[in-house]
């Protein structure tokens, strides 16, 4: 119930909020301005896959559970990077657009790292193809139906919409804690072994993804808006994705430790991400 109905609805409400919060010419800017999305494309679909490899290399686990890693780190952004760019002060539109083409990238992108990981970690391959039709339909239905309705809203009616933007903004910021505090209440219990098991990979993977994309960001000048939104999308995975692929399509649940773990600390991570993004863009506004 929660996983199927209530998160995907609690995040189809949030992008409808950032929908109102958007007009053509922000998606128009991404377009003269497209190193941002290549550097982002690049950090998330190439380096975050690197990444993740060596920290299941470098951390002590279990090779199922480094397999289950690098499966995270392979995964595409999805609403909730989005959620967290909005209440971070980030590019939104450049969220959701890096979020749409890692989406249609990792089609590829994830069986190939997958079974390279499969091979290096357990000696083994595996024939693994994503349900490509539904992965890409649960991504518009949550993702850019919401948010291109909330954009008709706002060219129909700006002044509501604007007023209705405030108003979604907060609700945004508690769905955030709830859905924090209904995957703690759900897999509490399990927590302290999960932690124990691949709590520091899950950690470090999390952070110095996110500070991969900050430094790309500010190695290629990209303006601190964007930086923000990188740094959030290339440390925020689709960690439902991720379970769906190790205890679904690969029907092994040590490996979907690590993607249950991730699912819970990067809402805390992001929580993080979300304060020092609103600091450091509100001064950049007000200098």
């Amino acid at each position: 119930m929660f996983t199927v109905v209530l998160l995907p609805l609690a995040l189809a409400i949030v992008m409808l909020g950032m929908g109102l919060s958007l007009v053509p010419e922000d998606f128009s800017r991404i377009t003269r301005y497209p190193r941002a999305v290549a550097v982002g494309t690049v950090c998330q679909t190439l380096l975050l896959p690197l990444l993740g490899a060596l920290i299941a290399l470098a951390v002590p686990m279990e090779p199922a559970m480094a397999v289950g890693l690098v499966v995270v780190a392979v995964c595409p952004g999805g609403p909730s990077s989005n959620l967290m760019t909005y209440l971070a002060r980030g590019d939104v539109a450049l969220s959701v657009t890096l979020t749409a083409v890692s989406s249609i990238v990792t089609v590829i992108t994830i069986p190939l790292f997958t079974n390279l990981a499969l091979q290096r970690f357990l000696g083994e391959g595996a024939a693994i193809a994503l349900p490509v039709g539904t992965t890409m339909l649960q991504i518009v239905l949550i993702t850019l139906v919401p948010t291109a309705i909330g954009m008709a809203i706002r060219h129909r009616w700006p002044r509501p919409a604007r007023r209705l933007e405030r108003q979604m903004g907060r609700m945004a910021a508690g769905l955030l804690a709830l859905i924090i505090l209904l995957l703690l209440i759900r897999e509490g219990s399990k927590l302290p072994g999960f932690l124990a098991q691949v709590g520091l990979a899950i950690v470090l993977l999390n952070l110095l993804a996110m500070l991969v994309g900050l430094l790309a960001g500010k190695l290629f000048r990209l303006p601190l808006a964007q930086q923000v939104c990188i740094a959030i999308e290339v440390g925020i995975q689709n960690g439902t994705l991720a379970i769906a692929i190790t205890a679904g399509l690969l029907n092994n649940p040590d490996m979907a430790v690590p993607a249950a773990v991730y699912s819970l600390l990067m809402y805390v991570t992001g929580f993080g991400a979300i304060l020092c993004g609103r600091r450091v863009v509100g001064l950049a506004r007000q200098a």
